[in-house]
C-alpha cells in the first residue's frame, strides 16, 4: 500500500462526470513483418500478462479512506482481469487516420471505473495495410507524461533479444478499515512534521522573487483573468480526437534556422493554429492566450508512476500576425516562464497540494465544472513530451507511430499534446463536443502554421513525407 501524493490526489479529485481525467496513449502497429503469423487480442493479452510484473501501475487498485480522512491509497499488487481491461474494438475496414481518430474519441468519452485498476486497453483492428492499433486509457493520477513514456517503453520490446516475460506476479490482500485509518493518522503526523520544510521552501521562493530584478509580463501578473475564447466554456462529456504527424528533422531544421528549441517550435506552431481558429470563431485575435505548459521535475528513466510536474503559465502570442514574430515572442515567453518557475520553486504547488483536504477539494472541483463559464486560470494546456528514440515492438510486430494526449480541464475544451517518436513529431488534439465539430481543423491548422513558419524562414514549404505513418 502507498498513499497518493497530493498532486496525484488533485488529479483524482478534479474528475467530474464531464471532466474525465484519463490520458490516452496510442500505438499503431504493423503486423506485416510477422509474415502470416497471426496476432490477435488473445495473443496481445498474453503479452500484457507476461509483462504485468514490471508494469506496476497496471496492478494498482484505488482504495478510499473511511470518512475521507486522508488522500486515497494504492493497493499496489491487486488481481487484474485482462478480459475486462484489454478489450477488442474494430473500425470500418480499411480504416485510416480519420477512422481511427473517430474511434479514439468515442472510447475517450467514458470515464474509467474506479472500482478496478484505473486503466483500459483497446485492441483496434480493421486498419489499412494489415495494421492494428493499441490504445491505452490511463488515469492521470497513475502517471504523468514522463512516467507514461517510461511505462510505454517497458511494455514494448525495446531491448535486444527476447523479452523477459513472466507467467505470474505477486498479489497483496486488501487492507482492513482499521489499517486504512491507522495509516492515515500516521501519514498525517508525518505531513505535519514536513510542514516547516514546506514553509521554508515557500519562503525561499518568495525571497528569490522579491530580490530578482526580473519583471513579469503584464499577462502573467493577472493569472486569473485569461481572455475569453471560443475554447473556454462549460465542458461536456463527449470527446473528439485528431492527430497529425510532422517530420522531427523538419522541425529541428526550422528551429536551428531560427535559433529556438523544439519546444519553442511546438508552441509557435500551436500559436499560429490557435490564431486562425480564434479569427474564425471569435472574430478577432487581439490578445495573447494563457497556456499551462507541464514541466517535469523528475526525469528518472526508472519512474513509471506518479506525477512530478507543474504547469508553467506562459503567454501564447496569437495576436501577432507575422509568423517569425510569433516564434520570437514564444521563445521570449518560454524563457520568462522558466525563470519565474525556478525563482518561485518548481515543486511549490506540488508540495502544498499534499495538504488539500479530500472532501472539500472534490466539492470545489464539481462546483467549478458545473459553472457555465470559462476557466479562470488558463485558456489551454499545451504539452510537449519526448518519447522513445528507437522503434518499439509488441509481440514481435513493429510499432510505427505513438500518439498521446492529456485530459481536458474544467472550463477548457481543448488540449494539445505533442509526442516525439523516432523520426516523428506526432500531434494529438482532444476537444469536447461543443468546441470543435472536427478537431482535425486544429491539427490541419498546425501543419499549415508550420509551413507558414518555414516559408517565412526561407526554408522549403515541401514537408518531409514519413511513409510509415497512417494516411
Amino acid at each position: 500500500m502507498k498513499r497518493l501524493s497530493g498532486w496525484d490526489a488533485v488529479l483524482l479529485y478534479s474528475e467530474t462526470p464531464a471532466v474525465h481525467m484519463h490520458t490516452l496513449k496510442l500505438a499503431v502497429i504493423d503486423l506485416s513483418e510477422l509474415k502470416g503469423r497471426t496476432f490477435g487480442i488473445e495473443d496481445f493479452r498474453k503479452v500484457i500478462h507476461g509483462r504485468l510484473y514490471k508494469l506496476d501501475p497496471f496492478r494498482y487498485e484505488l482504495i478510499d479512506i473511511p470518512f475521507k480522512f486522508h488522500h486515497p491509497m494504492w493497493r499496489e499488487n491487486c488481481e487484474v482481469d485482462l478480459e475486462y481491461h484489454v478489450r477488442p474494438y474494430r473500425v470500418n475496414s480499411p480504416g485510416g487516420r480519420r477512422e481511427l481518430d473517430e474511434a479514439i474519441g468515442r472510447i475517450a468519452s467514458t470515464p474509467l471505473d474506479r472500482s478496478r485498476p484505473l486503466w483500459e486497453m483497446y485492441f483496434i483492428e480493421g486498419l489499412a495495410n494489415g495494421r492494428i492499433a493499441v490504445l491505452g486509457k490511463i488515469h492521470h493520477a497513475l502517471a504523468d507524461g514522463v512516467a507514461s513514456a517510461n511505462l510505454l517503453a517497458r511494455g514494448m520490446d525495446l531491448q535486444t533479444g527476447p523479452p523477459q516475460d513472466r507467467d505470474s506476479y505477486a498479489t497483496d490482500p486488501a487492507p482492513t478499515r482499521a489499517e486504512l485509518v491507522r495509516t492515515a493518522f500516521g501519514d498525517h503526523m508525518r505531513q505535519i512534521g514536513r510542514l516547516p520544510a514546506v514553509l521554508r521552501y515557500t519562503a525561499q521562493g518568495m525571497r528569490r522573487v522579491r530580490k530578482s530584478t526580473y519583471k513579469l509580463s503584464p499577462e502573467l501578473t493577472r493569472p486569473f483573468t485569461p481572455p475569453p475564447s471560443f475554447m473556454n466554456h462549460r465542458v461536456d462529456a463527449q470527446r473528439r480526437f485528431a492527430t497529425a504527424t510532422l517530420s522531427l528533422a523538419d522541425v529541428k531544421q526550422t528551429g536551428k534556422q531560427l535559433g529556438v528549441t523544439i519546444n519553442d517550435m511546438v508552441l509557435a506552431i500551436a500559436s499560429g493554429a490557435l490564431r486562425n481558429l480564434a479569427l474564425k470563431y471569435d472574430g478577432h485575435a487581439d490578445h495573447p492566450l494563457l497556456a499551462s505548459v507541464p514541466v517535469s521535475f523528475d526525469f528518472s528513466r526508472e519512474r513509471i508512476s506518479g506525477n512530478y510536474f507543474t504547469g508553467v503559465m506562459m503567454t501564447v502570442p496569437i495576436q501577432l500576425s507575422d509568423p517569425l514574430e510569433r516564434v520570437q515572442a514564444v521563445h521570449d515567453a518560454a524563457v520568462s516562464a522558466k525563470e519565474t518557475h525556478h525563482l518561485l520553486g518548481p515543486e511549490l504547488v506540488s508540495r502544498w497540494s499534499a495538504y488539500l483536504p479530500p472532501a472539500p477539494a472534490e466539492r470545489l472541483f464539481h462546483w467549478l465544472a458545473e459553472k457555465d463559464g470559462q476557466n479562470k486560470v488558463l485558456n489551454i494546456p499545451i504539452s510537449n513530451v519526448p518519447g522513445p528514440r528507437e522503434h518499439g515492438r509488441v509481440g514481435g510486430a513493429l510499432v510505427t507511430e505513438i500518439y498521446s494526449v492529456g485530459p481536458l480541464t474544467t472550463g477548457s475544451g481543448l488540449n494539445i499534446t505533442v509526442w516525439s517518436y523516432v523520426d516523428q513529431l506526432n500531434i494529438s488534439v482532444l476537444s469536447d463536443g461543443a468546441t470543435l465539430s472536427d478537431p482535425h481543423e486544429l491539427t490541419d491548422a498546425m501543419v499549415e502554421a508550420f509551413i507558414e513558419i518555414r516559408r517565412a524562414a526561407g526554408l522549403s514549404e515541401e514537408l518531409t513525407v514519413i511513409d510509415s505513418v497512417l494516411a
